[in-house]
């Protein structure tokens, strides 16, 4: 696990991010930082333990194989061209990711998610849709201005890394500070030591830090989760699989996030909000 504390290097991975379904080369990005090609190019490996080239390679198709999952009705063609792949060469990059294509992929991604060894369900199966839907509310949501540290890593010492955070910001918390986690990706399907998040505390604009940002709120179907730590996994993957497939509802290209109520950090239990922004 990295902490990212360059802030450039930070700014770089939102724009390669909104910037995902677009031809983005490494000079736009480096442009689009103020660096010399070379020079940013140094920088962000020494930060994030990859090249720009294969950080937005692995993205856009890590990305994709997402869609192919919450989107099961919209055509394999339809999604590799939306991030700017013919069929052969979606195929092709694919197959040398994931070593499946990604017709089987999608046909397999379901049993690949509950066989994942986050899934600790002892029965081996999600919630079913009306479980699901019960604990979802589709509500539009404020912005939330924060106070962030970005990791790259497996998510298993987030507990640590939580109290660490808290700690460093002690002086901001107030009775309204609201504690968020602002998540890239599925961990189905991003190798766990390459998950991007961003641990985040609610802070008055007024507060000037470099590392700062604003999360965007809007629409976004909110699902009440209330349990342990180790099972939000089956939750994230019930609404991803289970839940969207069967609503009118479409995920938009905004992060998803956390907001955190409860934490009981003996006992695991929890209680938060899974906020996933829709169209």
């Amino acid at each position: 696990m990295a902490t990212i504390t360059n802030e450039t290097v930070n700014h770089a991975i939102d724009y390669i991010l909104e910037h995902i379904n677009e031809e983005l080369s490494v000079d736009d990005v480096a442009a689009h930082c103020h660096f010399s090609k070379y020079h940013f190019g140094r920088m962000f490996k020494e930060q994030t333990g990859e090249s720009v080239y294969a950080f937005m390679k692995r993205l856009k198709v890590e990305q994709s194989a997402f869609r192919l999952k919450v989107e099961p009705k919209r055509s394999v063609t339809d999604i590799g061209y939306a991030f700017g792949y013919s069929p052969s060469n979606y195929s092709w990059l694919f197959r040398q990711q994931y070593q499946t294509n990604p017709v089987n992929f999608r046909r397999n991604c379901y049993q690949a998610t509950i066989q994942h060894p986050f899934f600790h369900n002892t029965f081996s199966e999600m919630e079913s849709f009306e479980e699901c839907n019960q604990k979802i509310t589709v509500k539009t949501l404020p912005d939330y201005y924060v106070v962030y540290e970005r990791r790259i890593g497996s998510y298993r010492y987030l507990s640590r890394q939580w109290r660490y955070f808290i700690e460093k910001y002690r002086e901001f918390v107030n009775a309204d500070t609201q504690f968020l986690e602002r998540t890239f990706d599925d961990p189905a399907i991003t190798d766990q030591n390459g998950c991007l998040y961003d641990i985040c505390m609610s802070v008055d604009k007024s507060v000037s830090l470099e590392n700062t940002f604003t999360i965007e709120g809007g629409k976004c179907a909110v699902y009440s989760y209330k349990g342990l730590g180790k099972h939000i996994y089956a939750a994230y993957q019930t609404i991803f699989t289970v839940w969207l497939p069967q609503t009118p509802y479409t995920l938009d290209s905004r992060s998803g996030f956390d907001i955190y109520h409860m934490v009981d950090s003996e006992s695991g239990y929890m209680e938060l909000d899974i906020c996933l922004p829709l169209k």
